[in-house]
């Protein structure tokens, strides 16, 4: 997708990056859990396109598994009210560095962002970075999944049809998910509603 990118957003991937790199370089002393970044490039040009085209049915956008909140903070430069959830504390600290840095009016709330009724659902071997032992993020912030108009995730292999059918059943007819699913691969959906011809 050929979008021009503002010069001051390049420099705070950049230096996002610079510090991504400097933290992941710490895993083997600290054990920080692993963390992979987005194509932050395609994925603010993705939302840009999203945004100018007004495909969202309202303007909540939800990050599940924040890290480092660069893809809210990209969301919140380009007007959106921009909400992450992540369920590991230390991520999630950076996460506040990036949008003090930027000065985005990003809310970053640490917990599940699996909505209640499918937490259980994760616990399942196959699915190795779901199932958090942390409060529900939705009770924290007095929402739920339906509340927004637009999701973006970035799941780890395997995990891809699982998070969109938390989707399915739980986001607001209408509303979108977008997901990195690797390099140049990412899919937007829209929620439907079903109608039966019978």
């Amino acid at each position: 997708m050929e979008r021009s990118i503002p010069s001051e957003v390049r420099t705070w991937i950049t230096e996002s990056r610079e510090r991504i790199q400097t933290f992941q370089d710490r895993w083997h002393r600290d054990g920080i859990e692993q963390f992979v970044a987005s194509d932050y490039e395609l994925v603010y040009q993705t939302l840009d396109w999203i945004v100018e085209r007004r495909l969202m049915a309202g303007n909540r956008f939800l990050e599940w598994g924040c890290g480092f909140s660069v893809i809210c903070a990209l969301a919140a430069r380009l007007g959106l009210d921009a909400i992450g959830i992540e369920a590991e504390e230390r991520l999630l600290q950076e996460g506040r560095k990036t949008i003090a840095a930027w000065d985005q009016p990003v809310e970053l709330i640490h917990g599940n962002f699996l909505p209640p009724d499918m937490e259980q659902w994760a616990d399942d071997p196959t699915l190795p970075s779901l199932g958090h032992p942390v409060a529900c993020g939705y009770d924290q912030l007095g929402l739920e999944v339906d509340d927004f108009a637009m999701i973006f995730a970035y799941p780890w292999p395997g995990e891809e049809d699982f998070l969109k059918e938390v989707f399915a059943r739980s986001a607001a007819t209408d509303s979108l998910l977008l997901q990195f699913c690797g390099p140049y691969d990412l899919r937007l959906w829209r929620k439907i509603r079903y109608r039966s011809n019978r």
